[in-house]
């Protein structure tokens, strides 16, 4: 399970920009999570959650975004969005031969803390 390691890396930069910037508690993060990243949502849930308890981010609330993959189908010769990494067919004439273009991958977007 890798969502532990990737909660734990975001852990560690939601609390070093709520230090810089002198805040007691983190109340929200928000995090975008690539359609082919090949991370669950559900058990980053789960895992943020654990590594939180006893930080000052323990109990803000965690919004999670799923984003779209771009790909581009060379038989159509167009882009195309996938919003889940097991369909690999292009939506429009089903090739199977789709390139990703972007996916984001794991991204922290916003942080929202309370300074006191």
């Amino acid at each position: 399970m890798h969502e532990i390691t990737l909660c734990q890396r975001a852990l560690e930069i939601v609390e070093q920009q709520a230090l810089a910037n002198d805040a007691t508690r983190v109340s929200a993060v928000w995090l975008k999570i690539g359609a082919f990243s090949c991370v669950e949502p559900a058990s980053v849930s789960f895992c943020f959650e654990l590594v939180c308890r006893g930080t000052i981010a323990e109990g803000c609330q965690l919004h999670i975004e799923e984003q779209q993959a771009e790909c581009w189908c060379p038989t159509c010769q167009q882009y195309v969005h996938l919003l889940s990494q097991h369909v690999r067919r292009c939506p429009d004439c089903g090739s199977d031969r789709l390139r990703i273009v972007a996916d984001d991958g794991f991204q922290i977007q916003r942080i929202e803390v309370i300074e006191e």
